[in-house]
């Protein structure tokens, strides 16, 4: 039976300027600041091109009959051929979203859902049914990478997978600039300090890039109005929103930093969620700290990064494999082969 549309998460209205009081005259202007995070966000999207199987979502989508149009191709004049397009640009989800792909039935990408309540109402309704996975991804965490990693997910498993596109705000920004993709638990760590500080005193910069973590439901705003991360960062806030208000889904599927959004997800999920639920997760490992929770996890043997943000944690697997999931890569982490060989998470 469809979800009725959680009533508090419709509210994301901005912060009222008597709530901002006299600091706006402290802020950056949003019309600089917006422009400087678009651009910065195409720079994660060519990240997971280095880091996903974008080559083979690319492929898989143009035979059965669609193009992929991403920032480098925005511009680009359109096709002569008659395929559909589909946009993961960088400036398409500069927001966050919610995207379901399947592999294997028409129309293989849907159209994102910006809104959590919209992705419940999905979720929970009919054409949810066979919505059991959700797919997190790290590095850039862009669209185009968040569907070619649901799309090698959903390959492998041969069912729909819901892709999490987080959004990306001046936070984001912060602990990028001052360490990349190293010190996973660091990251998270700066990127809540540095949304707490805007939240409190640049609400109207807070909101940016994150309407979809103001529609998550379950999250207390600061004072100003402005939202602040509660369970380590915006993905791990969304993860543990799904887990929280659409039962069906019982697998999480993380690589890099995804993975740890997961952890920080499950650690808060209340009594009454479900057991029976999966982990897998591919280039860093989590602590297995739920009994009822069954997990699978992968580490390469020549994955630097995932073994230096894994804080020691012993996966059930060590391929031989770096940290890319890019299977046009030498000894990348094929999530597929991977998937497969150990019917993990099934």
């Amino acid at each position: 039976m469809p979800a009725t549309s959680p009533g508090p998460v419709h509210d994301t209205a901005v912060p009222s300027p008597a709530s901002i009081g006299s600091l706006a005259a402290y802020e950056l202007p949003k019309a600089f600041v917006e422009p400087m995070l678009r651009m910065l966000r195409g720079a994660n999207t060519a990240l997971d091109i280095l880091f996903y199987d974008v080559g083979v979502l690319t492929k898989a989508l143009s035979v059965k009959g669609q193009t992929v149009k991403t920032a480098a191709a925005a511009n680009a004049p359109a096709a002569p051929h008659p395929l559909r397009t589909l946009d993961l640009s960088a400036l398409t989800n500069p927001s966050g979203s919610v995207i379901v792909v399947d592999a294997n039935l028409a129309p293989y990408v849907r159209p994102p859902f910006c809104k959590m309540y919209e992705f419940f109402d999905h979720a929970n309704g009919p054409e949810g049914a066979g919505l059991r996975t959700l797919a997190i991804t790290g590095v850039g965490s862009s669209a185009y990478g968040a569907v070619a990693f649901a799309w090698d997910v959903s390959a492998a498993l041969g069912e729909p997978v819901a892709a999490i596109v987080p959004g990306y705000g001046l936070a984001d920004v912060v602990p990028q600039a001052l360490g990349g993709w190293f010190g996973f638990e660091m990251h998270d760590a700066l990127q809540t300090a540095t949304q707490n500080f805007l939240a409190a005193f640049a609400p109207s910069l807070a909101v940016i890039g994150k309407d979809l973590a103001r529609s998550t439901p379950g999250r207390e705003p600061a004072p100003t109005g402005a939202p602040v991360f509660r369970h380590g960062s915006a993905a791990s806030d969304d993860v543990h929103a799904i887990l929280e208000h659409v039962p069906g889904i019982t697998r999480l599927v993380g690589h890099s930093k995804g993975a740890l959004a997961i952890q920080n997800a499950l650690r808060s999920l209340s009594a009454k969620r479900p057991k029976g639920l999966s982990v897998l997760t591919f280039g860093c490992v989590i602590a297995e700290e739920l009994a009822h929770v069954k997990y699978a996890q992968y580490l390469g043997t020549i994955d630097a990064l995932g073994i230096l943000n894994s804080s020691g944690h012993v996966p059930e697997s060590r391929p031989f494999t770096h940290h890319s999931t890019n299977t046009y890569l030498p000894f990348s982490m094929g999530i597929g082969e991977l998937m497969g060989a150990g019917a993990a998470g099934r």
